[in-house]
Order: structure tokens, then sequence, then C-alpha cells
């Protein structure tokens, strides 16, 4: 492909003009939601770090409350993603039927139950949460000096939830490219607003800066889907309660929702596991991951090209393409995951020591990622069939496999080879390799019985 092609791509993919990815070829309609999904994601990340930043400036006890804060309000984005999932997922489908009225409807059905979950949680995070510094173990003066940050944070759920939301119907509709927008565009006015609003309010200033910027993200996506030019066009008449369609997105979303909440729940326990070994084998294990999930983030957005090529394809009754999109994907993915192993096996210590000068924190880093990402091209194929599970409505699936590997697999091995074999943190890394690898021949052995190919949605 010529300098000159790649560029145009790369524009068409930026443009969010209305394609029909069920016809044509695949390839290019993989690049073209691919590349603004990479850079959606590079953007997932970015409020908690800008937060950390210039709350940094203020004190400890800032850090601790953003750091503990961001812990607990993963359940909000467990539910908001859930039902992100959901909403990709139908609309994809009606999109690849070109029922486009339908699709709206259920992109506004899917908002109205947003609505609800958000109000729910936003008020009873606001109303417990000195109590939930608490509970995550804040000193008496964190508590004091950090709970309003928590009590606004939550208090914003609705605009957690709905930035989540809108961009799985974005996304379900094929314009990836308005999904990477409306994160961008929140996160700038973040990080304009941030360092002004710490300076007046100092700790407070940081969660109406974030709050602020995510709430204008969603200002964007919601003129985007009233009064823009694409597919999804909703209207008010959208918004009455259709309890056919509601029952259809809940029953994907309450499985898409344990699906996050086991992996992340299973991160945690292997946290422990590695913290039982000392401070220092604790610092390098997240130093380790942190880099580890920075890298795996263009892979994640490349997997979600195939949650919505498999939705639409379903739904033009074209499954044998459903199916060639994704293995299409993987093997890209599977190619981007090879080059990172291969840089993390040569020059895995100046990228640690780019981050942490400690020399023993850098030693147990750096030896985790030699081992850990020796997965990692089975990591990139496992995530491609999970979104596409996902984009095909069948978030069960998924769901049971995260359970069997990570709870009853992965747990239990990293016990018996770190403690009871007592090969300490490398016990804990080579469990999560072993695991990865086989959550993916487990996938791929289920993903080519079919099954997912006559869900109903």
């Amino acid at each position: 492909m010529r300098l000159a092609n790649i560029i145009q791509l790369f524009r068409d993919s930026l443009s969010g003009e209305n394609r029909d990815y069920t016809a044509g070829s695949i390839r290019r309609a993989v690049f073209l939601l691919s590349i603004p999904m990479i850079l959606e994601m590079c953007m997932e990340s970015v409020f908690a770090i800008v937060d950390i930043f210039f709350v940094g400036r203020i004190g400890r006890e800032a850090v601790a409350t953003v750091g503990l804060t961001e812990s607990v309000i993963t359940l909000v984005y467990s539910v908001a993603i859930g039902l992100s999932m959901a909403a990709t997922a139908m609309v994809a489908r009606r999109i690849g039927e070109k029922q486009p009225e339908a699709a709206a409807q259920a992109a506004a059905q899917s908002i109205l139950i947003s609505i609800v979950v958000a109000v729910v949680t936003g008020l009873t995070g606001a109303f417990f949460a000195s109590f939930i510094l608490r509970g995550m173990g804040a000193s008496a003066h964190t508590v004091a000096v950090g709970a309003i940050y928590t009590r606004i944070l939550f208090g914003g759920s609705m605009v957690i939830v709905l930035l989540f939301l809108i961009n799985g119907i974005f996304r379900g509709a094929g314009n990836a490219a308005m999904a990477m927008w409306s994160l961008w565009i929140a996160n700038g006015c973040n990080i304009i607003l941030c360092p002004i609003l710490i300076h007046f309010y100092g700790l407070k200033g940081a969660a109406i800066a974030t709050t602020a910027g995510r709430g204008v993200g969603v200002c964007f996506q919601l003129y985007h889907l009233f009064r823009g030019s694409g597919l999804i066009r909703i209207v008010r008449r959208y918004f009455r309660p259709d309890w056919a369609i509601i029952k259809g997105l809940l029953r994907i979303a309450w499985t898409g929702t344990m699906q996050f909440l086991i992996n992340s729940a299973s991160w945690i326990i292997m946290a422990r596991l590695v913290a039982g070994f000392g401070d220092t084998a604790i610092a390098g294990y997240q130093v380790a991951i942190r880099i580890l999930i920075f890298f795996l983030l263009p892979a994640w957005g490349m997997s979600n090209a195939a949650a919505t090529l498999v939705g639409q394809n379903l739904g033009a009754a074209l499954p044998e393409r459903a199916v060639r999109s994704v293995w299409t994907v993987a093997w890209y993915n599977a190619v981007f995951m090879a080059v990172v192993t291969l840089i993390f096996l040569v020059g895995a210590g100046p990228v640690v020591t780019f981050l942490n000068k400690d020399p023993q924190v850098v030693g147990v880093a750096t030896h985790a990622l030699h081992i850990i990402t020796l997965g990692y091209v089975f990591y990139g194929v496992g995530m491609v069939l999970t979104s596409s599970f996902n984009g095909a409505g069948d978030t069960r699936t998924p769901t049971i496999i995260n359970l069997f590997c990570f709870w009853a697999f992965q747990i239990p091995l990293a016990y018996v080879l770190a403690i009871t074999l007592g090969f300490g943190p490398t016990g804990v890394f080579t469990a999560i390799v072993v695991t990865e690898s086989s959550l993916t021949v487990v996938s791929w052995v289920i993903f080519r019985q079919g099954r997912w190919k006559k869900v109903k949605i």
C-alpha cells in the first residue's frame, strides 16, 4: 500500500462518514474502524492520569483520595461498560438489518436505562462518600480532605455512564470516529480546567474539572445523536419505554458487567498474592502491569472493531463474512502483539527505568515483562474473540469463560506456583501467561462451534 493511500485511509477513518461495513473490502473496513477505536482507547485512562499529575502538587492525602476513589468507581465503570456492550451489539445488529430507526430506538432505550442506573449509583456514592474512603483504608485526615472529591465524582455518575454508553452506540453504528472525538474533547476540557480549578478550589476543583470535562463530551455526543447527520438520529418518542427492547438490553448488559467484574476482581487477587512478597515485589508488579496495559490499549481498540463488524454482518445475515472479519482482525492483532513481545524481550529494562529508577523495582518489573509478554500473541487473539462474542450479543459465553479461567484456574494455579511450590512472584507471572493463553484456546474452540451466530437480539 502506497504512503498516499495510507494517509487517505487515515483521513477517511477520522471523517465520521456513514459507511456500509457489510459489503466491500474487509481489510479496509477493519482499518477504518480500528484507527479511531485505537485512538479512543488511548484516551480511556487519561482522566485519572491527568488528575494524579495535577493533584500530586496538593499533597499525599489528595493523591490517596484520587487513587482510592478510582478503585471504587470501577464499579460504576463496570455497569457502564456492560450497558455499552449491550448498546453496541443491539445497534450494530439493527444497522446490519438496514433498520436505522430501530437502531435509534434501541439507542434511546439504552440511554433511558443508563439514566436510571446513574441516578441510583450517583446518589448512593455521593451520600456514602466518607464511608467509602474509610472502608478503603483511608486515614481520618484523608477522609476529611478527600470526601468532597469522592462525593462530586460519584455525583457525576450520570456523565460517566453516558460517556461510555453513547460511545458504544456510535461504535455499533460504525461511527467510531465520533466515539473517538467525544473522548478527545472530554479530555481536552479536563486538561484545561484541572490546573485552573485546582488553583482556586484545591482537590474539589479536580473533581469539578473531571466531571465538567466528561459533561462537555456527553453534550457533544447528545448533539450528534439528536441533531447530527449520522445513521443514528434520536427523536423524543423513542424514549417511551419499550419493555421488549429494555429486557433484551438488560439481558446482554448484566452478563457484560459481570464479565468485566470477574476479570477485574481476579487481577486484584493476583496483586494481593504478589504483595505478600514485600513492597519491592508489589511495586515492580504494578509498574509492569501499567506498562502492559498501555501497550494493550491499541490491541483493545482493534478488538472493538471486531465487535462492530460481527454485529452488523450478523444483522445483514452474512455470518461467514462476520467470521472472516474476526480472523482478519485477529491476524492484525497477533502481528502487533508479536512486535510488542520482541520489544519487551529486548528492551524491557529501559522502558521500566523510564518510569522507576529503583534498581530492585526495575529488576522485578523487567522480570515480569519478560515472562508475561511471552503470551502477548495469545492475549491479542483472545481479545478479538471475546469482543466478537460480545458484538454478537453473546456476553454470557465470555463471562463463563472468564469465571472458569480466572477464578477456577488462574488464582489456584498462581497460589500453588507462588506459595506452595515457592516460586514467589515468578509463579504469579507464570500463572498469568498460562491462564491467558488457555483462555484464548478455549475461546477459539467455542468460537469455531459457531453458536454465537445464532444469538437473537
